[in-house]
């Protein structure tokens, strides 16, 4: 056979097919046929993806801040439902929608609104006011730069440009207002007609009745499953860490990181802006770089740079303030503009410089020089960034030895508490519906309940109760669902039979009698018939409080009434009663009679409302053009 294999590849077809086999692996190289590529992406939108490391670490990110906004009291299990993280994953693809939007249209987010956008974070400020040192040690205590936190609240904000464009265009006509006001204080008048619940018609329950309804209902009358767990809980509050560190611990941290501590030189700007008007064409930049040289002209001859601003700038956010841009650290402007201010000299006004923005004049007023904050001025900053690291990493260490060691041995707790120090605690016995102490727990109750948990015997995954605070649980005991003796629920059974019994009743009545209103029969009629009385309420508004909800809303449910032709409606009211309701008349509000605060109010409720609707169809045009792949398998 292989003399035969032999002399089958040694021909001249064969030499050529080799060799045509040798020319691809040359092109494409040898590795590509025999390793295949994976996609890992959790969404494609266009070119851009986003991966899976990405998804779960801004997911985690988010169920983090809802934990903390909550303190923990949100239901943890929220975040394991698919609807869930599909939600998030479609604000990512809207994210990534928006960014190429951006990116193809060349909107970007100028240095300075950038800077101010961050100096009215809460967080970075001390006393109402940015606070440069602040700034950087929040950031290294969250282990970020200013350059990757910039990044960040620079794409946050490149998402809002365009919905916020689009939105702002949304404009109501006083027509539309009017409309509203009439809808909004509509008043309707109606009458009615209650039917009480009524008796029984029959109350007797035979044996074979109780017992077949018994058989039927069989889930209702259980005494229901419950388990008993043992624990081991982990919670960051409550560990012994060490928090008191003493200086030389201090000082090493402080000569690691005494680049924190470093603060650049400051300087003192103020400018005038003149933006280039139209398209930004030769003509538009050269009108607007000769009115900013009249300006840095003028200020040059003495001419006060505050009044020049005021009544030159096109700055909004300056111009009232004389055009004072603050104390401004290198890193925080456009590079033409912070180029430009770093090269003057205090009381010196600069050339007009160009940005994205149009053209600047700046004047320097005054400049700090940078200095070292010396260690006994960070001494209280370190040591409580001390405790707070410290206690993470403490938290961190043993948290994921716990996991490793429940996982390893998924039978018993007692490693995992011998080695860590803890105490294997109990529960009592708990249905689905919870229980006492940390039985309570959704996350704890869904895990105890669970396969792998119940079934097979393991100890659950981590589960988390809140910020930085975890469980681990196992079943010690479990009693299955058994069910109650008939004897012990007859009484409720007969109860429950009779109940429908009245609700169908009821219901049949009401269908009847409402029949014969669509029939032609008049509700006066009927409820003399009934010896019933005809109630009525006029006037009534859509918030009325003191008129039962259904019947507000199967009044305003009902299409305004044509003469000859009554509108009538079956309304299904609280513990089997019914009302049977005639719609009288209509009675729009006047627009003209409201003031001017509330008709100001109603067109900002509807500009509004037309504004989110026109953004949230805008992002859906823009998703509709771009090729987007999702794999929801991979979230």
């Amino acid at each position: 056979m292989l003399q035969a294999l032999r002399a089958k590849t040694s021909g001249l077809i064969a030499k050529i097919v080799l060799g045509a086999i040798i020319i691809a692996f040359s092109f494409f190289g040898i590795e590509s046929y025999f390793i295949s590529r994976t996609d890992s992406f959790v969404a494609k939108v266009g070119d851009r993806e986003i991966s899976q490391q990405e998804f779960r670490s801004r997911f985690d990110e988010y169920r983090q801040q809802k934990l903390q906004e909550t303190g923990g009291q949100i239901d943890a299990r929220l975040f394991e439902q698919p609807a869930i993280k599909r939600q998030f994953l479609d604000q990512l693809v809207d994210e990534q929608v928006l960014l190429a939007a951006n990116e193809k249209l060349g909107a970007v987010i100028p240095a300075d609104r950038l800077r101010k956008e961050i100096s009215r974070i809460p967080a970075f400020q001390k006393d109402g006011q940015f606070d440069q040192d602040l700034y950087r040690a929040r950031l290294a205590a969250v282990r970020k730069t200013p350059v990757g936190f910039a990044d960040e609240v620079a794409r946050e904000m490149s998402t809002r440009e365009i919905p916020v464009a689009v939105a702002t265009t949304a404009f109501v006509t006083d027509r539309e207002v009017d409309d509203l006001l009439r809808l909004r204080g509509q008043l309707r008048d109606f009458r009615f007609v209650t039917l009480a619940k009524p008796q029984p018609a029959d109350t007797k329950i035979g044996d074979e009745e109780l017992e077949a309804y018994y058989k039927a209902h069989q889930q209702d009358y259980m005494n229901p499953e419950e388990v008993a767990l043992d624990y081991l809980e982990m919670d960051a509050k409550a560990l012994d860490v060490q928090l008191n560190p003493d200086d030389a611990t201090l000082k090493e941290r402080y000569e690691k990181d005494k680049a924190r501590y470093v603060t650049s030189e400051q300087r003192l700007a103020s400018h005038v802006l003149i933006k280039v008007a139209g398209d930004g064409g030769p003509d538009e930049q050269k009108k607007a770089l000769e009115k900013a040289e009249k300006v840095a002209e003028a200020a040059r001859s003495g001419k006060d740079f505050a009044e020049l601003a005021k009544t030159s700038s096109d700055d909004l956010g300056s111009r009232a303030l004389g055009g004072d841009l603050g104390w401004l650290d290198k890193g925080m402007t456009d590079p033409a503009f912070e180029d430009a201010l770093y090269k003057l000299d205090k009381g010196q006004i600069s050339d007009p410089v160009l940005s994205s923005e149009g053209y600047h004049v700046i004047e320097l007023r005054d400049l700090r020089p940078g200095k070292t904050r010396s260690f006994e001025e960070v001494r209280d900053e370190l040591a409580k960034e001390y405790q707070e690291s410290e206690r993470e990493r403490v938290y961190n260490d043993k948290s994921g030895r716990l996991i490793d060691l429940t996982y390893a041995d998924s039978t018993s707790l007692d490693p995992a508490a011998t080695e860590l120090g803890l105490t294997v605690q109990k529960t009592g016995l708990f249905s689905r519906q919870g229980g006492a102490g940390i039985a309570s727990n959704p996350a704890v109750i869904e895990a105890a309940f669970s396969d792998p948990v119940l079934v097979q015997g393991n100890n659950s995954d981590k589960i988390e109760l809140g910020p930085n605070h975890i469980a681990i649980v196992r079943v010690t005991e479990h009693k299955p669902a058994t069910p109650k003796p008939l004897e012990e629920v007859r009484a409720d059974i007969q109860k429950r039979i009779i109940e429908e019994r009245v609700s169908k009743q009821a219901r049949t009545r009401a269908d009847a009698l409402f029949a014969r209103l669509e029939g032609g029969e008049g509700l006066d009629k009927i409820a003399a018939e009934l010896e019933l009385a005809v109630k009525e309420e006029r006037g009534i508004g859509r918030n009325a409080v003191n008129v039962d909800g259904a019947l507000v809303n199967a009044a305003f449910e009902l299409p305004r009434p044509q003469e000859g032709t009554p509108a009538y409606k079956m309304v299904e009211l609280a513990n089997d009663e019914f009302a049977l309701l005639r719609l009288d008349n209509v009675a729009d509000a006047d627009p003209t009679a409201v003031d001017a605060t509330t008709r100001e109010s109603a067109k900002n409720t509807l500009q509004q409302a037309i504004a989110s609707s026109a953004a949230r169809d805008f992002i859906a045009s823009l998703r509709a053009g771009m090729d987007i792949k999702i794999a929801e398998d991979r979230m």
